[in-house]
């Protein structure tokens, strides 16, 4: 339990250290911009593959893997849709950036894209603190953990560039960590209702990320004449998670 209230925290905790680290950084330049947003979708497709859309594979029927990352990216096509209703989230005056409204309509869509992915992870980790392999449980926490930090970090600058005010800024990002630590949570004290609904989670989830990243992520950072650099980012990104998967997944 203890432990399991820990590494919620720490997880959720993980993408509050890279809002704050995004703050000492929000007026990047484009080039370096590029690059962390390059190694950030890396993290992204990675996870995505390797913490869950293969996990969900583990529960043994590939339709509902598949039906779920179908549903995931078309719920997020979706709210493309719906992310003008969200201005007032933002503290953004609808009216007096007409002009800007597309720019925040993608950001708003790709924080909603990390908020919706966090809640599955969170509940992943929790259903291992929930069962008996606690260490496989804590290794799965820490990647997630990881993985957040450049999460956090490369949604505030966008956030900022569109106009939202700091201290919305910075609400908003957290509240992204704490739907992991409500995940988490939910995952340990509902394992086996969780257990049940996990591996359409996890697809769902996995399905939002990869529409983000090829939908968003790639196509900005590969808009400002450093897509080379974003790419090696990327692959980066990948390699890195890829080899912690490997040797402490």
């Amino acid at each position: 339990m203890y432990l399991a209230i820990i590494s919620a925290f720490g997880v959720g905790g993980a993408t509050i250290i890279g809002v704050t680290l995004g703050f000492l950084f929000e007026r990047i330049p484009h080039r370096f911009n590029d690059v962390i947003l390059g190694f950030a979708a890396g993290v992204m497709l990675a996870a995505a593959m390797l913490g869950l859309i293969i996990p969900s594979l583990d529960y043994g029927n590939v339709w509902i893997t598949v039906v779920g990352i179908i549903v995931g990216a078309l719920f997020l096509n979706m709210a493309d849709r719906l992310t003008p209703h969200l201005h007032h989230i933002t503290g953004v005056d609808q009216e007096a950036h007409v002009h800007g409204q597309t720019n925040l309509n993608k950001v708003m869509l790709f924080v909603m894209a990390i908020a919706i992915h966090n809640l599955p992870e969170g509940i992943a980790a929790g259903v291992g603190f929930g069962g008996s392999d606690i260490g496989n449980a804590i290794t799965v926490a820490f990647g997630i953990a990881l993985q957040n930090i450049p999460e956090g970090m490369v949604i505030v600058s966008p956030m900022i560039l569109a106009g939202v005010p700091k201290k919305r800024v910075f609400l908003i990002a957290s509240f992204t960590g704490m739907i992991e630590i409500v995940g988490t949570m939910i995952g340990y004290f509902a394992v086996s209702i969780a257990t049940a609904v996990l591996p359409f989670a996890l697809a769902f989830a996995g399905g939002t990320m990869i529409y983000v990243v090829s939908d968003e992520m790639i196509p900005e950072t590969h808009s400002h004449g450093f897509e080379r650099m974003a790419t090696y980012s990327l692959l980066a990104g990948f390699i890195l998670m890829l080899i912690m998967d490997f040797y402490i997944g």
